[in-house]
């Protein structure tokens, strides 16, 4: 079975119809949560997938595909009408997508790709099966061995076996995580919309209007916890590391946060930096979180200045000596902000712990939590120092 995935039930029903008269049989999911829930409940020989979509969009969806053992085999061919820039086709690709259509489609075509993927799966399927069969003829003739081997054999098979149910059980997860941030969101949003029409239509007394602006903070805030666990929940999933230039990555964090360090008249400095094996959507993320702290905790009347250096070093820590060029690389970012005291440091990479006011900072106690979780899951290493008053700095260390 196929499944068509587009929030555009006018773009569902023609592609259906197309597959239909060929005798391909179609299901269909109008956004990319009921898509995974769907694959969950059925086995799909091929998947057409709409890449711009409200909530999760196409290549998120085939992120968490890619990190499932029991999806990231599923062919997926992307299917868009909006973005046909280079760098969408190519991201299609990345992520592990077979084809990438841009709209207007000729059916024609459209139906000669989707059978040959078809077919290439069907075989795909075939070889396995035969792999399979194979495996166990293996199995057999080793039972003839001696019972030790025969002991290792089944203890193996249970390990993969667990492995699987594990593999599935984390696939699961990650579905019921966006499932439940969805759902929880969408109430959020009326909460915030309502009050704001509530202060902008009926409130006249200034503490009512005290009142509604601390709701509305309150809904944004939870709304961004949401958020930041929903992005230390998914780090739990594989994805294949690449090459990944670390001066690109801050170059476009620094970018992102242009508004804030223009308002706060900041100054952001970078010194030439490594190329490493990593995660690039999990690196920028740990930047954005190491960046916007120190721009968030940054001293009244005092602009902050941050930089950002880099160092190689022999072996996996924060003291031993800088090398031209070593086995791991050291990665400080450093500014003139708040500080805080360093006898809280074993407090601050735990999830929920905020050393600050969180009236006068905003924050929901995960970025650095993620921070560190991101850094073990590449092999690395972070750890802080500061002065109270004076300023941070963070520093990690990854394999080069």
């Amino acid at each position: 079975m196929i499944l068509i995935v587009d929030d555009q039930k006018e773009n569902i029903l023609p592609l259906k119809k197309i597959l239909q008269l060929h005798g391909l049989e179609a299901d269909f999911a109008e956004s990319g949560e009921e898509a995974l829930i769907k694959i969950l409940k059925a086995t799909y020989s091929l998947i057409i997938l709409d890449v711009q979509m409200p909530g999760m969009d196409g290549f998120e969806v085939m992120e968490i595909m890619a990190g499932s053992l029991r999806t990231k085999e599923i062919p997926v061919i992307f299917l868009s009408a909006i973005s046909k820039e280079k760098k969408y086709i190519f991201k299609g690709y990345e992520t592990g997508a077979v084809d990438y259509i841009t709209k207007p489609v000729d059916p024609d075509l459209l139906i000669l790709k989707v059978k040959t993927f078809l077919k290439l799966y069907e075989q795909k399927l075939e070889l396995r099966n035969i792999r399979d069969i194979l495996s166990k003829e293996v199995e057999i003739r080793k039972e003839a061995q001696d019972n030790l081997e025969a002991k290792v054999e089944e203890r193996t098979r249970e390990l993969v076996a667990k492995n699987e149910e594990l593999e599935l059980r984390n696939h699961e997860l990650q579905q019921f995580s966006w499932v439940v941030s969805h759902d929880l969101k969408e109430p959020l949003r009326k909460i915030e919309m309502f009050t704001k029409i509530l202060k902008d239509r009926y409130i006249e007394s200034a503490e009512a209007e005290d009142y509604i602006n601390r709701t509305i903070r309150s809904a944004n805030r939870m709304g961004k916890l949401i958020t930041d666990l929903l992005d230390y929940s998914r780090l739990s999933s594989n994805v294949v590391p690449e090459a990944t230039d670390l001066n690109r990555i801050v170059d476009e964090v620094i970018a992102d946060y242009d508004h804030i360090i223009e308002e706060k008249q900041a100054t952001v400095t970078r010194q030439s930096l490594p190329v490493v094996n990593a995660v690039p959507s999990q690196i920028r993320q740990l930047f954005q979180n190491l960046i916007g702290n120190s721009l968030k905790f940054s001293r009244d009347g005092v602009p902050p200045v941050i930089t950002i250096s880099s160092e190689y070093s022999m072996e996996k820590s924060f003291t031993s000596p800088a090398v031209g060029a070593g086995n791991y690389c050291r990665v400080t970012v450093k500014d003139n902000g708040i500080g805080f005291d360093e006898k809280y440091l074993d407090r601050i990479f735990i999830i929920f712990q905020s050393l600050n006011d969180r009236q006068a900072y905003e924050g929901t106690g995960i970025g650095l939590a993620i921070a560190k979780k991101i850094l073990e899951k590449h092999g690395g290493i972070i750890t802080a120092s500061s002065t109270l008053g004076e300023g941070s700095g963070f520093t990690f260390v990854l394999p080069a």
